[in-house]
C-alpha cells in the first residue's frame, strides 16, 4: 500500500513497522535508522535519519522537512537499519515502499 501526501505538505509523518519475512516486528533497540527516498527512475532525494517510536515493536517515523515533498510524483522508499554490531539491514527487503506526492491544485 502506498503512502500518499499532498505536494509541499509536511504532515502526516511517515510511520513504518519493520518486520521480518514472517511478519514479526524487528527489535531495533540501540539501532540507528535512515530513510531513503528516490524518484522512480531518478536519484536519491532524501537520505535522513528516522525517529524510533517503539524499538521492541520495530516502529519508526520520518517527519517531513520543508522541501521534501515539493515535487509531485511517484517515489520509492526504504528504511536502512544499522544495528549495534554495525551490521546493516534494509526494510522492506523484498520490495520498496511507494510514496505518492499528489500535485496541489494551485
Amino acid at each position: 500500500m502506498a503512502f500518499t501526501i499532498k505536494q509541499s505538505d509536511t504532515s502526516p509523518s511517515l510511520q513504518a513497522t519493520l518486520q521480518d519475512a514472517d511478519g514479526n516486528a524487528i527489535n531495533i533497540n540501540g539501532a540507528s535508522i535512515r530513510f531513503h527516498m528516490k524518484a522512480v527512475g531518478g536519484a536519491i532525494v532524501i537520505d535522513q535519519p528516522m525517529t524510533i517510536v517503539n524499538a521492541a515493536g520495530g516502529i519508526v517515523k520520518y517527519d517531513w522537512q520543508s522541501g521534501d515533498t515539493d515535487t509531485a510524483g511517484t517515489y520509492y522508499a526504504e528504511f536502512e537499519v544499522t544495528y549495534t554490531d554495525l551490521s546493516v539491514e534494509t526494510f522492506p527487503n523484498n520490495t520498496n515502499e511507494t510514496i505518492l506526492i499528489i500535485p496541489q491544485l494551485n
